[in-house]
């Protein structure tokens, strides 16, 4: 069964790198934070795997904290993408 988990484990991995080629192409500050969100998500799908694989709990609490972390990391762009948009239009009505 380990095996077949560790196998899954590379499958997404291998998806996360195939779809951060396509994401990092992107030109825009929100096209970047989406690549850092697949490689966080992959990165917690691949942590579950292994630990489940490996039978080490702490692994598992780790890709947990991680996972809240990522929740955070969005809420911050979205925070600081609204105050630039609210600067921009300040200096348009100027």
């Amino acid at each position: 069964m380990a095996d077949v988990l560790i196998a899954a484990c590379a499958l997404v991995l291998l998806m996360v790198a195939v779809g951060l080629l396509s994401v990092l192409r992107g030109p825009t500050r929100a096209d970047r934070m989406m690549a850092a969100q697949l490689f966080g998500t992959g990165g917690i799908a691949a942590l579950l795997l292994v630990g489940t694989a490996s039978g080490v709990e702490a692994v598992v609490d780790v890709a947990l904290t991680l996972a809240v972390l990522a929740a955070f990391a969005s809420v911050a762009f979205v925070k600081a993408d609204r105050q630039a948009e609210g600067e921009i239009a300040q200096e348009d009505r100027k």
